[in-house]
């Protein structure tokens, strides 16, 4: 997604939804996102997740940024 360098902290820059269809612990989903990045993860409602801008953006410091979301579930292998 392209966002606007001056877009305020707390813009939407995605919508997630995880699903594990396994049950009990097995099917509970955890996301996070990797720290030293100017975004955030907020779960919205149940397994529905909105990655967000944690601050301004500054585009002549990073032109670009690769954001990777982990979703590890409850169970063991």
């Amino acid at each position: 997604s392209e966002i606007s360098e001056d877009a305020p902290s707390g813009t939407v820059v995605a919508l997630l939804h995880v699903q594990d269809r396994d049950s009990g612990a097995n099917g509970e989903v955890r996301c996070s996102l990797d720290t030293g990045l100017p975004f955030r993860l907020q779960s919205s409602r149940g397994t529905y997740y909105r990655v967000l801008t944690a601050r301004e953006l500054d585009r002549e410091e990073v032109s670009e940024y690769n954001v990777t979301v982990r979703a590890l579930d409850g169970g063991s292998p």
